[in-house]
């Protein structure tokens, strides 16, 4: 789920959609190698029912009853892997303004926040690709922001250029990458699709249990 189109790819309209005319969305192909994908367009209750992994790719705002149900699903063992992206970057076919487009910034604080987390923004940073690492991967950024623990009991432990958070809430695990630039689809960066996988593989453990699941 997201406004980054990973799943349907980017297309003028449903019509566009059905026949396949769409943009198809190189990460796609990435996942299905591994999992059976599917759409979502809600967190609302029930939405998340007999799902085991979730990526949120820019999601739009969510709206209250969602982040309760979000939250709920991770901490009865859900596993995500969030992009929050203060400044998108990348390219659309759509303008600004569009409502197809990409969400230019990312809009949860309230969810981050219930986990101890604040997105920020350097201003002052220059444009264009950087790799910055965290763990074993190297993502591809572009105008990044970074995340602050806040509150006096932090569920999430940063990565040391603060770009990725991994946080332990309740029974379930949350990766955040404060960055969505990875998943450009007109001009992927050539270590985009390496990123992408060890950051799946970081968020969802492993490789042995994926096949058949979403």
């Amino acid at each position: 789920m997201g406004t980054i189109p990973l799943y349907w790819g980017e297309a003028g309209g449903f019509d566009q959609l059905l026949a396949g005319e769409g943009a198809t969305h190189w990460a796609r192909g990435e996942l299905e190698a591994d999992y059976r994908l599917l759409p979502l367009d809600t967190l609302e209750d029930g939405s998340l029912a007999g799902v085991d992994y979730l990526l949120l790719a820019q999601p739009r705002p969510l709206s209250p009853s969602e982040n309760v149900a979000l939250d709920a699903w991770v901490r009865q063992g859900g596993k995500l892997l969030l992009f929050v992206d203060p400044l998108l970057a990348g390219e659309s076919r759509f303008a600004l303004g569009d409502r197809r487009r990409p969400q230019g910034a990312a809009l949860l604080s309230p969810i981050l926040g219930h986990w101890g987390l604040e997105l920020q923004f350097d201003d002052t940073q220059d444009a264009g690709f950087t790799l910055a690492s965290a763990g074993s991967a190297e993502i591809p950024v572009n105008l990044s922001g970074s995340l602050a623990l806040i509150g006096d009991e932090p569920l999430c432990v940063l990565s040391d250029n603060a770009i990725v958070a991994d946080c332990t809430i309740g029974a379930g695990r949350a990766v955040i990458v404060a960055d969505a630039d990875l998943l450009d689809l007109h001009e992927p960066h050539p270590a985009a699709a390496t990123a992408l996988h060890r950051l799946v593989e970081h968020a969802f453990g492993g490789t042995g249990d994926r096949a058949g699941n979403r």
